[in-house]
Order: C-alpha cells, then sequence, then structure tokens
C-alpha cells in the first residue's frame, strides 16, 4: 500500500509529485494508493482534480485509490462531479457493523423485546 498526505492545497506540481509517488509504489508491487484526507480542511475542485489523477494513475496501474478520513463536504464534492466509483472510504456502509437486537420485519404473535 502507498500512502500520500496532501496537506491543504495542492497545485498542479505537487499532483504530480504524489502521481509519480503513487505510480512508483503501484509499480513496486503495491495495490492500494491510499491518501490521507485529514489534513484537508476545505475540499477545492483542486482536491478533486488531485484525487482523479490519482484515481488515473492506479487504474493504469491496475490499482485503486483508498481514502482516509474524508471530509464530508469532500464526499459531496466527488459526488457532485461524479468520482465516488473507485473512491473507498474506511467506515463506510459495507464495512459498518451489523447493529445488534434489530429485527427487520415483525412477525404477528412475536413478543416485544
Amino acid at each position: 500500500m502507498v500512502v500520500l498526505v496532501p496537506d491543504g492545497p495542492v497545485g498542479r506540481d505537487g499532483a504530480a509529485r504524489l502521481c509519480d509517488a503513487a505510480r512508483e509504489g503501484l509499480a513496486a508491487g503495491a495495490a492500494v494508493v491510499a491518501c490521507d484526507v485529514r489534513g484537508v480542511r476545505r475540499p477545492s475542485l483542486g482536491t478533486v482534480d488531485l484525487i482523479a489523477r490519482l484515481m488515473l494513475t492506479a487504474r493504469r496501474a491496475g490499482g485503486r485509490v483508498l481514502l482516509r478520513g474524508p471530509d464530508p463536504a469532500l464526499l459531496a464534492l466527488l459526488g457532485l462531479v461524479g468520482l465516488t466509483v473507485g473512491v473507498e472510504a474506511p467506515g463506510e456502509t459495507e464495512q459498518r457493523e451489523e447493529a445488534l437486537r434489530v429485527e427487520e420485519t415483525v412477525h404477528r404473535g412475536d413478543p416485544p423485546l
């Protein structure tokens, strides 16, 4: 796994540098590019551009991108531009634990809990 940490606004040079680091890690055998975005305070189109470039870099090398600690505003912005496919956020629905003692259907005659 390749871990990248953008810490604020990333320009074209910074995005190119991070993509190069992702490309090197993927060429060395990593399958996942983990992008720790907890330091991104105000997501912008520059952040979206960086993530899109990382997704393209990973896809070309047969890998995938994993976002760590995304802000809800960043996830909303990514969804707005259609980049939710291929970006995973730990703790999303597929990784959530099932609630205990929750009954989805009620059968006639079942005693209340």
